[in-house]
Parts: structure tokens; C-alpha cells; sequence
């Protein structure tokens, strides 16, 4: 048994690292872009190492660039926790020049602050864009003014989502692709990124939710790997929408996008292609 899992290791990551291949050759080649990562917190046992782990199997993959934050332990937290998380990526950044695309983490909750969090580290430090958990839904009052900021400053927001059929006692404010679809109509040049379609729940009414807010992207991370996830999302919404990702779960990251039924435009599209365009708009802003 052991030298089967052994031998199926092997072999996916000799076969992983392949999918950027056929972008080399491409008319129009992209970069194969993680738009939703995380690196460790520093108050987890051995996070440096665990960062490069992340550069690692980033390198095995052929991924070159991720697109990260780092989250405060506890939730709802504070700006002064946020603030740390966000240094801590500023310096990871540091050492690794080129491969980690920072997104800011904020509590809007802390309207002021959060705002000048988000000045401070896009305009200051090139971060691409904002990562929000669940410490409000997305489409309350209190996140307009950071939702009329990123539209202004062209950068996308990346929401923590999911639509579950039970309400869930530890996240009572989690958005769903009916709250994000919602914001979009409310401030239509605000980029917004859904997270996770295969992070449990209803993949299925989460893409159908989005298929009228056209600014809005959803990501293919996860940890479920219910088969037909990405195929269904592509007719849902169109390739153009939707985002390669791996949040932290990289084998079915990279599965999720290996074994889906694509062509090699779209292909490219998804890995990559439609990342680079959103990062596009900040770059002629």
C-alpha cells in the first residue's frame, strides 16, 4: 500500500508540473497564477519552513507566482492583529521576490483604518489587491466605503465564501455568491473574486448565483473534489471567470484543473491568463 501512495505521488507531481507546459508554446503565453493562498502565521510552530514548503511545491508545479495573505488566528480580529499579518507578508515578499503577490488583510469593520491599511500596502508596497474573511457579509453597509476604494484603486477584493444548507454557528456572517453577486451590482467596477467553489456547500448554487454580476470571479480552490466542479462553473459563468486556486489544498488545487474537461484556450485562461488581467487594470491605472 505504501508503495502504491508512493509511486501515485511520484507520478502526479512528474505529471503536475506539465500543465504549464503547453503555455510555453502558446499564441498568447501566460503565467500559471495560485490567486488564493495563504502563507503561515508566525505564532504556528515552524512557519518559516512552512512557507518554503509552499515555494517548493510551487516550483514543482510550475507555478510562478501565488497570490497570498496571512490570516490572524482568531476571528473577528483586530486591526492591530491585521496590521502584523500584513507586515509578516510584506517581509515574505521580501524573500521571495517575484513569486508572492501580497493581498491585504483587513477587518472593514475598522472602516479608518482599514481603509489606510489598504492605501499604505497597494500604493506603498505593491500589493495586488484585499482579502476579506467573514467578520461581515459583503454586502453590508459597513463594507461600501473599502468596496468604492478598491473599484477606484483597481484592485480586486478576494472574499472568503460558501453556501451551505445549515447554518453554521461559527461563521454567521460568511458571505455567499448571492451577498457577493449583490455588492457587485451595488459597485459594478469593483473587481470581486469568490472563494472557493470546492470549499464545501453548494458549488452548484454558487455559480449560478454569479451568473448575472459580471465583475465578479470565482476560484477553483478547495479541498472537495466532487468531479465536474470547473466544467460547471465554465458554463456557468465562461472561462474568462473564473480563476485558478489552490487555498492551501494544492494536490486537489492542481486536480481540480488536471482533470477537468477544458480546452487549451480555456485551460489557459483559468491558470493564469484571466489573473494577469485583472492585475492588467491596476498596472494601467
Amino acid at each position: 500500500m505504501s508503495e502504491q501512495l508512493r509511486v501515485s505521488r511520484r507520478a502526479f507531481f512528474g505529471t503536475a508540473a506539465a500543465t504549464a507546459a503547453p503555455l510555453a508554446s502558446a499564441p498568447h503565453p501566460a503565467k500559471v497564477i495560485n490567486a488564493h493562498d495563504h502563507l503561515h502565521h508566525h505564532g504556528v510552530k515552524n512557519w518559516e519552513e512552512l512557507d518554503r514548503l509552499v515555494i517548493e511545491a510551487a516550483d514543482k508545479l510550475g507555478v510562478e507566482q501565488i497570490c497570498c495573505s496571512i490570516l490572524p488566528l482568531e476571528r473577528p480580529t483586530t486591526m492591530e492583529n491585521a496590521r502584523l499579518c500584513n507586515q509578516w507578508l510584506l517581509d515574505a515578499m521580501r524573500r521571495y521576490p517575484g513569486r508572492i503577490l501580497g493581498y491585504v488583510f483587513v477587518n472593514p469593520g475598522y472602516q479608518k483604518e482599514a481603509l489606510e491599511e489598504v492605501r499604505r500596502y497597494v500604493d506603498g508596497h505593491g500589493f495586488i489587491g484585499v482579502k476579506l474573511y467573514n467578520d461581515y457579509r459583503i454586502d453590508e453597509p459597513v463594507l461600501e466605503p473599502l468596496l468604492q476604494l478598491a473599484g477606484q484603486m483597481r484592485i480586486p477584493i478576494l472574499e472568503h465564501a460558501g453556501h451551505s444548507h445549515r447554518f453554521n454557528p461559527e461563521q454567521p456572517r460568511i458571505s455567499d455568491g448571492g451577498h457577493i453577486a449583490e455588492a457587485a451590482r451595488k459597485f459594478p467596477e469593483t473587481m470581486l473574486i469568490c472563494a472557493h467553489i470546492c470549499g464545501g456547500g453548494d458549488w452548484e448554487w454558487t455559480a449560478k448565483a454569479l451568473r448575472n454580476a459580471p465583475s465578479v470571479y470565482l476560484d477553483t480552490s478547495g479541498s472537495v473534489i466532487d468531479e465536474g466542479t470547473v466544467e460547471f462553473a465554465v458554463r456557468m459563468l465562461g472561462a474568462d471567470r473564473i480563476l485558478f486556486a489552490c487555498d492551501m489544498s494544492w494536490t486537489a488545487g492542481i486536480g481540480h484543473i488536471r482533470g477537468a474537461e477544458l480546452s487549451d484556450e480555456d485551460r489557459r485562461k483559468i491558470l493564469g491568463g484571466n489573473m494577469q488581467r485583472i492585475l492588467s487594470r491596476r498596472a494601467r491605472a
